[in-house]
């Protein structure tokens, strides 16, 4: 059994993860300062004899007492809209916080997992993107809060890696949805399902010719537990699913799932909003043994049925 740290634990990814730890026997200290979360994640974990809610900033302290073997540094904005919202609280807990972590992941001589981007590699000359592509950011772009934030982070952690002899593992997660995913939080999955069970537009910023890959909630936290148990292995590697979907087709689909008769709107595409995005994850698979096992077409119905039931509690 090992206790771990889990930095953003009350989020979307982070609560899924703190409760695969405790599924399996683990015990979880869940840090969150809830700025992005109202807790309600949480719910379902509270009665676990093994988890420990602390409401704190990262990027200020991190004070656990106790032993710990596992550091997981999930905190950050991760939706255009929140880190744009909270521009420098994303630059704080991608530097500040993320050193705070490696501190603490030195002191106790702890497992350390960087939950790091796709962002990383901006708007992509190269695809699909593999961990050896160094990326195409824009270091002064409306979104270089997220992305140097991350990079930045990933630098950090090599350096203790390096200097420092902390054990530290990469891990850069593509489109996640699931259950969890907060109303209004930007995210494509989220506002799709959302406006189609409401009977409203889907809106489309952009062409909808983009593309993404999309990774349901489950198979990502299996490859974060497979990172957090290989000690030896580094990284960056690519966790993600690497079926590409444009996102025209994406609202087609939730549209089918929901049997929505929402229509279809078109805005803007967002400044330097990437035009292709799908993860090569032979390392995963390598190293890891990991690979995506659930279908968009089952993630979206579980996503979809989990809000439903979200509205019929309101």
């Amino acid at each position: 059994m090992s206790r771990v740290v889990i930095t953003g634990g009350a989020g979307f990814v982070g609560s899924h993860l703190c409760e695969a730890l405790l599924a399996r026997g683990d015990e979880v200290v869940c840090i969150d300062n809830l700025s992005s979360s109202d807790g309600s994640n949480l719910t379902i974990l509270d009665a676990s004899p093994g988890f420990t809610f602390v409401r704190g900033d990262v990027s200020e302290d991190i004070l656990v007492e106790g032993r710990v073997d596992v550091v997981a540094h999930l905190a950050s904005p991760a939706s255009p809209p929140e880190y744009m919202r909270l521009p420098l609280e994303t630059l704080a807990v991608g530097s500040r916080g993320t050193e705070a972590c490696l501190h603490l992941a030195k002191r106790h001589d702890a497992r350390f997992l960087l939950a790091s981007t796709s962002e990383i590699y901006g708007n992509p000359l190269v695809h699909p993107q593999s961990e050896a592509y160094w990326g195409n950011v824009s270091s002064i772009g409306p979104r270089s809060v997220y992305d140097e934030a991350k990079r930045f982070g990933e630098a950090l952690t090599m350096a203790y890696s390096r200097y420092e002899s902390v054990n530290v593992g990469i891990v850069r997660i593509f489109n996640t949805y699931g259950p969890r995913l907060r109303r209004g939080d930007g995210r494509v999955v989220s506002n799709f399902v959302c406006q189609a069970l409401s009977g409203v537009p889907l809106t489309i910023y952009g062409d909808g010719l983009q593309t993404r890959s999309f990774c349901y909630v489950d198979d990502l936290v299996t490859g974060l537990l497979a990172m957090i148990d290989q000690r030896d292995f580094v990284g960056p590697v690519n966790i993600g699913n690497p079926q590409e979907i444009t996102v025209a087709e994406l609202a087609r689909r939730v549209l089918d799932t929901t049997g929505s008769t929402s229509e279809v709107v078109y805005s803007p595409a967002p400044e330097q909003d990437p035009a292709r995005r799908q993860p090569d994850i032979t390392l995963a698979r390598e190293r890891l043994g990991w690979s995506p096992a659930v279908s968009l077409e089952d993630g979206l119905e579980r996503t979809v049925n989990w809000f439903r039931e979200q509205t019929s509690l309101l």
